[in-house]
C-alpha cells in the first residue's frame, strides 16, 4: 500500500521555500499482548467511560474536550472550535540554525518522520539535501503540530530529508542525579577492554539483522497452549551466593570468544587496534594484582531474588 502523507508543509530557511509532504518514518511492533477476559464466561471485557457524578455510561457521542484552568473548573470546547485552534497554526517549519550533524546528543532526538518534496519542490529539496550533507551539517527548526510546537532536526538521509522532533531540555533528566560510583580503571584493564570492543567491532548497523527473540519465544508458548498444553516455567539456574571476579581475567577469557554470527566482527585488515593481543598479555603479566573485590551475585534466604519481567502486556 502507497505511503500516505500526514500533512502539507512548507520548510523555509532565509528567502527560500521549498514545499513539503510528510510521512511516518516508523510503527510501534510491541510486544505479544494479552486482552482482559471475564474468567466466568471467557467474553472479552470492554472499556467504558462512566460519569461519577450520576453513575451513567458516557457514549462517544456525547463527550466534548473541556480544559482545567481552576481545581474543579473546566472550560468546554466544541469541535468546531479544537478545528480553528488547529487552523490558525502555522503550517511551516522554519529552519533556525545549522550545527554540525553530530551536535545534537542523541538522547534529546524523538520521532522520526519523512519529508518528501511536494509540487514544484524538488530541485530546492534536493539543494538542500546536497548541501547539508556536503557540509556535514543538520537543520535545527521549529515545527508547530497537533497544539504543541516542537524543535526539530532536519538532516540528509541516503534517500531524502529526515525531520526528527527533539526533547526540549527540561524533557530530559540529568544522569548526574543518579549518583553513579567513581571508580579507578588500571592501565591493563582498558587496553584489554579496547581489544575486545575491537574484537567485535563492525562499520554498520544493520537493523535487519536482528528480530524480537523474546516475542517469538512467547508466541511459539501460545502455539502449545492452542494446542492443548499447559505452559510450564523453565527450571531456574542457580548461581552461586557470591562470587570473586577478577576483572582482568575475565576480560581476557573474553577474547578467547568468537563473536556470534548475528554480531560478526570486523575483518582484521579493518581493525585499528593500537597493541597486539600478545602485547597485551605481556603487560597483564607484568601488571600487578589487581584488588578482588566480593561482588554479590544472588539473593539470601532472607530476601529472595525479584522475579524477572517478561515485557508482555496485559
Amino acid at each position: 500500500m502507497a505511503a500516505r502523507s500526514i500533512a502539507s508543509m512548507t520548510l523555509s530557511f532565509g528567502l527560500v521555500s521549498v514545499p513539503v509532504k510528510v510521512y511516518t518514518a516508523t510503527e510501534s511492533k510491541s510486544g505479544v499482548g494479552f486482552n482482559l477476559m471475564h474468567k466466568e464466561c471467557g467474553t472479552r471485557l470492554k472499556q467504558q467511560y462512566v460519569c461519577p457524578h450520576d453513575g451513567k455510561v458516557v457514549e462517544r457521542a456525547d463527550m466534548v474536550k473541556g480544559y482545567e484552568f481552576e481545581k474543579e473548573k473546566y472550560v468546554i470546547f466544541e469541535k468546531s472550535e479544537l478545528e480553528a485552534l488547529e487552523a490558525s497554526a502555522s503550517h511551516t517549519i522554519d529552519i533556525v540554525s545549522f550545527v554540525p550533524t553530530e551536535a545534537i546528543d542523541p538522547i534529546y532526538l524523538d520521532k522520526p518522520y519523512y519529508l518528501a518534496p511536494d509540487k514544484r519542490g524538488g530541485k530546492p529539496y534536493r539543494l538542500l539535501q546536497e548541501a547539508m550533507r556536503d557540509s556535514g551539517t543538520c537543520a535545527v527548526a521549529r515545527w508547530t503540530w497537533k497544539g504543541k510546537q516542537h524543535m526539530v532536526q532536519v538532516r540528509a538521509g541516503n534517500d531524502g530529508l529526515i525531520l526528527q522532533t527533539l526533547l526540549y531540555a527540561d524533557e530530559v533528566r540529568s544522569q548526574a542525579d543518579i549518583g553513579i560510583e567513581e571508580t579507578e580503571i588500571q592501565p591493563t584493564e582498558l587496553q584489554l577492554a579496547e581489544q575486545l570492543i575491537e574484537q567485535y567491532r563492525v562499520e554498520s548497523y544493520d537493523a535487519a539483522a536482528y528480530k524480537d527473540e523474546e516475542k517469538e519465544r512467547i508466541l511459539a508458548e501460545i502455539d502449545k497452549k492452542i494446542a492443548g498444553n499447559k505452559i510450564t516455567a523453565a527450571p531456574a539456574v542457580e548461581h552461586p551466593g557470591a562470587q570473586v571476579i577478577d576483572l582482568v581475567e575475565a576480560l581476557r577469557a573474553s577474547l578467547k570468544k568468537k563473536p556470534s554470527a548475528e554480531q560478526p566482527a570486523a575483518p582484521r585488515a579493518a581493525r585499528k587496534t593500537t597493541r597486539t593481543a600478545a602485547a597485551v598479555e605481556e603487560a597483564v603479566e607484568a601488571a600487578p594484582a589487581p584488588k578482588r573485590r566480593a561482588v554479590r551475585r544472588a539473593a539470601t534466604e532472607d530476601q529472595p531474588a525479584p522475579a524477572r519481567k517478561t515485557g508482555t502486556k496485559r
